[in-house]
């Protein structure tokens, strides 16, 4: 007898263990935290307190147990610290990408496409006669020989060079993308967290790359008074400081960083809730957070003006709201001829992954 046999849905059987819901929330506090696990599991003692996460039969202590048992954090037995170790790093990442690129509409499989035909390497569904110089691996054999068929009939077979029919393929554009953080103060400032977001943005992003363009590459600059380069590993920890905004630190360092990338297409990811306020001349650094400062202005446009000569688009993803900051942006981005989003916290990972996934950027020749 053939069929589906259907039993009754039994909520217990299909639910979370508890050390896997405990373990949900273990990797959203590790970010708040930026990757303190006491910090992390104290905050979820007091959850547990308030909303009774776990009972008689499975514990705190059982969860912590499993925690290290099952490699997700270990301890340092001279110093007696516990960190998370590169599994926890990882299952971040994944957490990251399922909480914001899984809300988002299912878009096409593959690589981000120039759509200029030729000899690339993903097939689609255009086909066109033989000519001279193309490849052995690029005739389509059943459409040539349907071709050969209605040409020449299915009892004298024959194959002529102008029943070879070719499949058409579209190049994959192969990207650079620079991520440039603000971790100036302004980013806790006001009961607010924005480091948070902008961090779970960036481990999303590097783990779309790594899984689904692994052709492409990410390089993340964090900027405050100066600019430098972190590792992805390095995100979980990432914490604001009592810094100015130096964007043109950051600006330089992107561009230093892209020139030695051998992709065609590059582009600049940045992600700020605040004016620049800041220049480093030589060992001085040049300091003014009242209003938009002329000086460090101009350093800014100058530099938005060279990205657009080397054809570096910046999409610009702004966490403020000040009438007069907006409209810098806008000058920003019009010099650049790039792009601004002005988003809500809540927001911010949808617009930098749909801008990420757009068949707007080409491959440039």
């Amino acid at each position: 007898m053939r069929g589906f046999q259907f039993s009754r849905f039994s909520a217990d059987e299909n639910s979370q263990s508890k050390f896997d819901q405990l373990l949900n929330l273990f990797m959203q506090l590790i970010n708040y935290t930026s990757g303190d696990v006491s910090e992390a599991l104290s905050w979820l003692n007091e959850l547990d307190k308030q909303y009774g996460l776990t009972d008689d039969d499975y514990g705190m202590g059982d969860f912590i147990e499993d925690l290290r048992e099952k490699g997700y954090i270990t301890e340092n037995n001279e110093r007696g610290e516990i960190k998370i170790t590169p599994k926890t790093e990882q299952g971040i990442r994944k957490k990251s990408l399922e909480e914001i690129f899984g809300k988002l509409k299912k878009t096409k499989q593959g690589d981000h496409h120039s759509f200029k035909p030729g000899q690339g390497d993903e097939p689609n569904s255009d086909t066109r006669q033989f000519q001279f110089g193309d490849m052995l691996e690029q005739i389509d054999f059943t459409e040539s020989i349907r071709t050969a068929q209605i040409k020449h009939g299915v009892d004298s077979f024959q194959m002529q060079e102008d029943d070879l029919s070719i499949r058409e393929t579209d190049f994959k554009a192969q990207t650079s993308t620079v991520l440039m953080i603000d971790i100036s103060h302004s980013m806790i400032l006001y009961g607010e967290d924005r480091i948070t977001p902008a961090k779970k943005v960036a481990m999303a992003l590097s783990e779309l790359i790594k899984t689904r363009y692994p052709k492409d590459t990410l390089d993340i600059v964090v900027f405050g008074n100066d600019a430098w380069p972190i590792e992805v590993k390095d995100l979980p920890y990432l914490q604001v400081g009592p810094y100015h905004t130096n964007t043109v630190a950051g600006l330089e360092l992107a561009m230093d960083i892209l020139r030695r990338r051998k992709n065609p297409n590059k582009q600049i990811f940045m992600i700020t809730d605040g004016k620049p306020t800041c220049l480093k001349i030589g060992k001085r650094y040049y300091k003014n957070s009242f209003g938009l400062d002329r000086k460090v202005v101009n350093r800014c446009m100058n530099l938005a003006a060279q990205c657009k000569k080397l054809r570096i688009p910046i999409t610009t993803f702004m966490i403020a709201t000040d009438p007069y900051l907006q409209r810098f942006v806008q000058e920003f981005t019009e010099t650049n001829q790039g792009k601004a989003f002005f988003a809500s916290l809540d927001k911010l990972g949808a617009f930098i992954f749909r801008d990420f996934e757009s068949g707007k950027r080409k491959t440039l020749y």
